[in-house]
């Protein structure tokens, strides 16, 4: 089986060695240094997520991508996710397909409600209105997205009448998928559009996923649609051995998850836990033998075809996100090809 890999990115504000905060300008400016990395050691794709808060650097996914796009030459280059029920869907296509010719056909849209819900209050948005924002603006998006004149209607932004949109991409669609955390609602509606799926698997073992890739597969029949590519993303940190990764993680993975719980009435995070999940659920973390061997049997598991690793994790160094982003595109990458050639 072919499977490409990749890395995603919410732009984590990160620690300078003295343990201080960077800037959101530093954070941005190393996040085109991690992209370019990305690239040189043979990775297919980097997504980068849109917040609208303190801890994340990123507030317009498109901008960054843009500026990677100019110094890397082969990777593909999308958000993770755009957050679709605050922006405007024509908007969203316009950035997307301008950073498509800018990238020489490399761009790729994720679209999402987002778990995070700051964009709501600061774009005027009620969140009473979540759901209704997602339905009619995805509509609205697939039909810009067919490059035809635009004839739609609805409750959440005025009309367009027979309105052709540009630029267009210049080969092809744009490529786009829907970014879902587990609704069995989300997994319809990608196929209802014919849009490509990426399961956000953040807890718990892969393999209680694989109901919602056969729900994905089963849709698409019905709305006679060919199958469609199925990614996953989740997190992970990669050194030189199991018990370096787990060290240097656990501190940061601890203070994320924490402060996310805080917001959400979660409990924080034991040690107990994070090494279940390393050992068995949605984190990969280890050596390069370890990372390629749960990835390969993810990848075999679910029939996918792109595996992201989100490597950004809190305040975790960019000196220590560099050394694993080297390791999994030279090592654990080649490894995992190798195993699933097996």
């Amino acid at each position: 089986m072919t499977l490409e890999l990749g890395l995603d990115t919410f732009g984590d504000v990160t620690a300078a060695p003295d343990g201080t905060l960077l800037s959101h300008a530093q954070v941005l400016r190393n996040l085109v240094d991690q992209a370019v990395l990305a690239d040189q050691v043979g990775l297919d794709f980097i997504g980068i997520g849109e917040h609208h808060r303190e801890d994340f650097a990123v507030s317009t996914p498109e901008v960054v991508l843009a500026a990677i796009a100019g110094k890397t030459e082969r990777i593909h280059l999308g958000s993770a996710v755009t957050v679709l029920s605050s922006d405007d869907p024509i908007r969203v296509f316009q950035r997307f397909s301008t950073l498509d010719a800018l990238s020489n056909g490399r761009a790729e849209v994720i679209l999402g409600r987002g778990s995070f819900t700051e964009s709501f209050p600061l774009f005027g948005l009620d969140l009473r209105d979540y759901e209704k924002l997602f339905e009619e603006k995805l509509e609205l998006f697939a039909a810009v997205r067919e490059q035809n004149p635009v004839n739609w209607s609805g409750s959440v932004r005025p009309p367009v009448e027979n309105q052709t949109v540009y630029p267009m991409v210049e080969d092809g669609l744009l490529t786009t998928w829907i970014g879902v955390g587990g609704s069995p609602e989300s997994v319809v509606r990608a196929a209802r559009y014919g849009f490509q799926l990426t399961l956000a698997i953040i807890g718990g073992e892969a393999s209680r996923f694989k109901p919602y890739i056969d729900l994905f597969h089963r849709a698409l029949a019905q709305y006679e649609h060919p199958l469609q590519p199925v990614g996953v993303h989740s997190p992970g940190y990669i050194a030189e051995t199991d018990a370096q990764a787990r060290e240097e993680l656990w501190p940061h993975y601890f203070t994320t998850i924490s402060k996310i719980g805080r917001e959400r009435g979660w409990s924080p995070p034991t040690r107990e836990s994070f090494e279940h999940e390393a050992d068995v659920g949605a984190l990969y973390v280890g050596s390069p033998e370890t990372v390629a061997q749960k990835i390969a049997a993810t990848a075999k598991a679910l029939d996918i075809t792109r595996f992201d690793l989100k490597y950004s994790n809190g305040p975790l160094s960019h000196e220590k996100m560099m050394t694993s982003i080297g390791l999994y595109g030279e090592q654990v990458a080649p490894r995992v090809r190798e195993l699933l050639a097996d």
